[in-house]
């Protein structure tokens, strides 16, 4: 009764963290899309639209194996655009920049919450799977173990709460 019990809780743990990984890719995604079409907007000055450009699109066309490293590249590129107020000040008095903000803001600060809810459904299922009983008996099957996602999420300052211009 026990192992089957704990089988079924394994087994929800991985739809689980399914489920937080499409959300944590989605999110991923949209943080890039916005950054990108930020980028070629045209309302950034050329270096900082080029930086954005580059770093969105690694981000978008990484793979899985390098997509840690990418994520974490378009992190510092958005630190380092907006790490004067006075870029977003610009970027917001321009037509159309308002809303390319608020965008942008809206994706940056959804991305370290879908991380961390994949990550605590990552360590959940973890636990389980150390378990004597359930490496004994091979109750996790043919599933991978779970590998939580790890990047420098951190958001520009300018684009929190703390940071933003009043």
């Amino acid at each position: 009764m026990y192992l089957s019990w704990t089988a079924g809780r394994l087994d929800r743990l991985h739809a689980r963290i399914d489920a937080a990984r499409a959300a944590l890719d989605a999110q991923l995604v949209r943080r890039a899309s916005v950054s990108l079409e930020l980028a070629t907007s045209g309302l950034l000055d050329p270096a900082a639209s080029l930086v954005l450009y580059e770093a969105s699109h690694a981000a978008r066309q990484s793979q899985d194996e390098h997509r840690e490293v990418a994520e974490s590249e378009l992190s510092l590129a958005l630190r380092a655009v907006f790490a004067e107020p006075e870029q977003l000040e610009v970027l917001i008095a321009a037509p159309g920049g308002e809303e390319a903000v608020k965008d942008l803001t809206a994706a940056v600060r959804r991305v370290p919450m879908a991380r961390r809810f994949h990550n605590d459904a990552v360590r959940a299922a973890r636990a389980v799977r150390e378990h004597r009983l359930v490496r004994y008996f091979r109750l996790a099957g043919k599933a991978p173990f779970p590998m939580a996602f790890e990047m420098d999420d951190a958001p520009p300052l300018a684009l929190t709460p703390e940071g933003a211009p009043a």
